[in-house]
């Protein structure tokens, strides 16, 4: 069997690598779009003296880029099943790089609002399209660890925007710190531009990679899908729940734990930076370990049903101590357990995305992704809600954090229960059909 196993790594090496040159690029945009979005929670406290913003309103802008976020998932999920790749993912980073870089120009809360608002509609396309480009670059027993790879660029920008933003806010200003922010995203532009092409007419991408790539493809029908026939399946649905559960816990953490560190740890904003890139160094190695999990589970049974829930089932148990939290006053206590939650969800996320491209055929995997992402964002749009209503009412954020800890394990049985073979679908069956 382990020779069998050596025999299949060795084969995929040989045949060649250059889908790992796109797997990065999509880290780098990963990476790039965190950066972007993260600087709102870094810079809140020289924003709220500049702007004048008041707790309300910070909320409120949250929201505001949150709907834009759902709003965008919706318009290039669809786009990236009809659209060049390198047209629309290009499209995405020039449109959030633009956006971000015109936060220096905001002078009020509603035109702060109003930026925010584009760069959330733009940075929604990076991951319904980066998903997209996983399945067509690469092999279902694959795909885990590529999405777990470029999904570890979520978490690196967490890890350099708080090593970043508080030391260019200080020399140079908050302005000039969303300006830069914003001109990284143009210099990946620029490379995509130059080196992205579909495997088959890729001088870079041999035959032999390119037979690999496609080995285990099963499309179905070659016929246009609409979004009602695609919500008509239960394996939609299944992805639906996940996200609606699972998003607003990581979103949480994003906006808020700045905030918690700050007011429930008591640490000053000049020393946020360590405790934070702490959490997002922890979540980034648990990007890589769900993915690898699932893809080393997929070489034992080849079968993505047990792979992926059990990768999704340890996930789910690693994010339980954050229920803890209120009863241990140590901040490296506290970190541990944020970080080793973070690194759970990043693992439950790649896993999760993964089973769309693992039942759906490849046309559909954007669509597919998008509306999940809605689903996502509109759970993430009420749970902020809720997030601001119990600290303006009580001011205590181990409610919020138990709330975060049961999430996958009732988004898991949920899965489970709408999809419990995880099979193909064949658009030629009924949708009650399957599961």
């Amino acid at each position: 069997m382990k020779m069998i196993e050596a025999r299949s790594v060795a084969s995929a090496t040989a045949v060649g690598r250059y889908r790992w040159t796109i797997c990065a690029l999509m880290f780098f945009a990963t990476t790039i779009n965190y950066m972007d979005r993260q600087m709102l929670g870094l810079l809140a406290p020289l924003l709220q003296k500049d702007i004048g913003w008041n707790q309300v309103q910070y909320a409120q802008t949250v929201m505001v880029f949150t709907v834009a976020y759902a709003v965008g998932l919706a318009t290039f999920g669809r786009i990236a099943d009809r659209i060049s790749t390198k047209v629309v993912y290009g499209s995405a980073m020039a449109m959030w790089s633009l956006a971000a870089m015109l936060h220096a120009l905001a002078a009020s809360v509603p035109g702060f609002a109003a930026v925010r608002g584009l760069l959330g509609f733009g940075e929604a396309a990076n991951f319904p399209v980066a998903i997209r480009t996983t399945a067509i670059w690469f092999p279902k027993k694959e795909r885990a660890l590529a999405t777990g790879l470029w999904n570890m660029g979520a978490t690196i920008g967490g890890i350099v925007a708080p090593a970043f933003v508080p030391v260019a806010a200080v020399m140079w200003g908050w302005r000039a710190t969303f300006v830069v922010g914003g001109a990284a995203g143009f210099v990946w532009l620029a490379v995509w531009l130059l080196v992205y092409r579909p495997p088959a007419e890729h001088a870079s991408v041999s035959k032999d990679e390119l037979d690999y790539i496609n080995s285990d493809r099963d499309e179905n029908v070659e016929q246009s899908v609409s979004w009602l026939s695609v919500l008509k399946y239960r394996e939609t649905w299944a992805f639906i729940f996940g996200k609606l559960l699972t998003d607003p816990v990581w979103w949480f953490y994003l906006f808020w734990l700045p905030k918690w560190l700050n007011e429930s740890r008591h640490i000053d904003i000049g020393n946020l930076g360590l405790p934070l890139i702490v959490i997002y160094t922890m979540a980034s190695v648990g990007s890589v370990a769900g993915g690898w999990l699932s893809s080393r589970l997929m070489q034992r049974s080849s079968k993505p049903n047990v792979a992926r829930k059990i990768a999704m089932g340890v996930c789910a148990l690693c994010v339980l101590p954050i229920a803890t939290l209120s009863y241990f006053q140590s901040l490296w206590y506290a970190v541990f357990a944020v970080g080793l939650a973070a690194a759970a969800h990043q693992g439950w996320s790649a896993n999760l995305v993964t089973t769309v491209g693992d039942v759906f055929p490849r046309r559909m995997v954007g669509t597919v992704v998008g509306i999940g992402g809605v689903a996502g964002m509109i759970g993430s749009f009420l749970y902020s809600g809720v997030i601001g209503e119990t600290l303006q009412r009580t001011g205590q954020y181990w409610v919020l954090f138990a709330v975060g800890a049961s999430a996958y394990l009732v988004a898991l049985g949920i899965i489970h229960l709408l999809m419990p073979r995880m099979t193909p679908v064949n658009l030629r069956e009924q949708p009650a059909t399957h599961g």
